[in-house]
C-alpha cells in the first residue's frame, strides 16, 4: 500500500515550509502567485489529496451538504438532485443524498446521522408521514441552514424553495375549462401534504371562476402510480355522470387515467382530455404526449442550493427566506380538444 502524500512531502520537494504550503492551498494572499501555481502543480505531481476531516476540524466547516427526500428513483426528485449539485459542487461542496421512504422516523434518523457527520446545512423535502419538527428544530439549534424544498413544513428559522402548486393547478384546470370541458375530475394524491392540498384549493377556484359546480363525487385520493390512475378512471367512468377530464395531480396517474380511457375506446382529447403535474419525460416522448404543470425541478435545486450558499455565508444562518417558483403549463395533445386537428 502506497504512502498517501502529506504537506511535508511537498514541502521537501520544494525545500519551503510545510507552513507556506499550506498557506499556498488555501490560496492565502500572503502567498506569491509564482508559490501558490508551484505548490499546486507539485501536489498534482504528487497526487496529493487534502484531508477533509482534518480541513473540517480545523475550519468548523465539512463541505458537507446533506440533502434528504422520499425516493431517489423519482425523476423529479432526481432532477432536484442534479440541480442542487451543478450549484454546490463547483464551491467545494459534496451531497450526501438520503432516502426517508415516506417514514418520519427514518426521517428524524437520517437528520441525526448528518448531524452527527457535521454536514454544513441540510436540504429537505419531507415524508408524507411527518408531524413533528422535533427534528428539524434541533439542525436549527446547531446553527446549521434548513432549507426545505417542494414540500415543506412551517418551522420558524427555516427556509424554502417551492411551487406555487396552487397557481400551477389553477392554470391546468382553467385550461380544461377553456377547452370546453364542463365535468372535470381530480386526481389528488395526499391532503395531508400542503403541495396536494394547494392543488385541489386551485382546481376548486378555477371551477369556480369558470361558473362549474364542485361535484366531492369527482375528486379521488389515490396513490401516485399508474396503476391507481387505471382503476379510479375506472370507477369514473362507471358513474351515473361521469367526468369528460381529468387534472390529475400526478402523471403516473395521468398516463393510467389516458390508457384506461383507451381501453373503453374513449377518444383522446376529442371527447375526453387528461392534464398531469410535473412535467415527467414520459408526458412529452408518448406517441400521445400528455399535458402536464412542470414543477422545474432543477431550477428548485438549483435555487434551494443559493439559498443554502446565502445562509451559509452569513452571520445569522436563521434568517428566513421563502422562494416560491412560478409554474408552468405544458400543453400537449391528451387537451388540445379545439386544437386536436394541429
Amino acid at each position: 500500500m502506497s504512502k498517501k502524500t502529506t504537506i511535508y512531502d511537498i514541502a521537501k520537494a520544494l525545500n519551503i515550509t510545510a507552513a507556506t504550503v499550506s498557506r499556498a492551498l488555501n490560496n492565502n494572499p500572503r502567498i506569491s502567485d509564482d508559490t501558490k501555481r508551484m505548490v499546486l502543480e507539485t501536489a498534482a505531481e504528487l497526487n496529493y489529496k487534502p484531508n477533509r476531516l482534518a480541513m473540517a476540524l480545523k475550519s468548523g466547516k465539512s463541505k458537507n451538504v446533506g440533502v434528504v427526500l422520499p425516493y431517489i428513483n423519482r425523476t423529479f426528485f432526481s432532477n432536484v438532485i442534479h440541480g442542487i449539485e451543478e450549484e454546490l459542487n463547483p464551491m467545494g461542496y459534496n451531497v450526501i443524498i438520503c432516502q426517508t421512504h415516506e417514514d418520519e422516523k427514518k426521517e428524524a434518523d437520517v437528520i441525526q446521522n448528518l448531524l452527527n457527520a457535521q454536514v454544513d446545512g441540510i436540504l429537505i423535502s419531507v415524508s408524507r408521514e411527518t408531524k413533528n419538527t422535533e427534528h428539524f428544530n434541533q439542525i436549527l439549534k446547531k446553527n446549521i441552514p434548513l432549507i426545505f424544498y417542494d414540500r415543506k413544513i412551517n418551522v420558524k428559522g427555516a427556509s424554502s424553495v417551492t411551487l406555487d402548486d396552487y397557481q400551477g393547478a389553477y392554470e391546468a384546470t382553467k385550461h380544461l375549462i377553456d377547452q370546453g370541458c364542463k365535468k372535470i375530475a381530480h386526481f389528488t394524491v395526499d391532503r395531508s401534504l400542503e403541495i396536494y392540498e394547494n392543488r385541489i384549493q386551485g382546481y376548486k377556484q378555477a371551477l369556480k371562476d369558470g361558473g362549474i359546480k364542485f361535484n366531492m363525487n369527482h375528486v379521488v385520493t389515490i396513490e401516485s402510480d399508474i396503476e391507481a390512475g387505471k382503476e379510479a378512471t375506472k370507477k369514473l367512468m362507471e358513474l351515473a355522470n361521469p367526468p369528460d377530464a381529468i387534472f390529475s395531480a400526478s402523471d403516473p396517474c395521468a398516463l393510467g387515467a389516458i390508457q384506461h380511457l383507451k381501453s373503453i375506446n374513449v377518444r383522446i382529447p376529442e371527447d375526453f382530455c387528461v392534464v398531469g403535474f410535473s412535467n415527467d419525460p414520459f408526458t412529452q416522448f408518448m406517441e400521445l404526449t400528455i399535458s402536464s404543470v412542470d414543477q422545474s425541478p432543477l431550477l428548485m435545486g438549483r435555487t434551494a442550493a443559493k439559498v443554502f450558499l446565502e445562509q451559509i455565508n452569513e452571520d445569522d444562518i436563521k434568517i428566513e427566506k421563502q422562494v416560491v417558483l412560478t409554474p408552468s403549463l405544458k400543453i400537449r395533445k391528451s387537451s388540445m380538444k379545439l386544437d386536436s386537428d394541429l
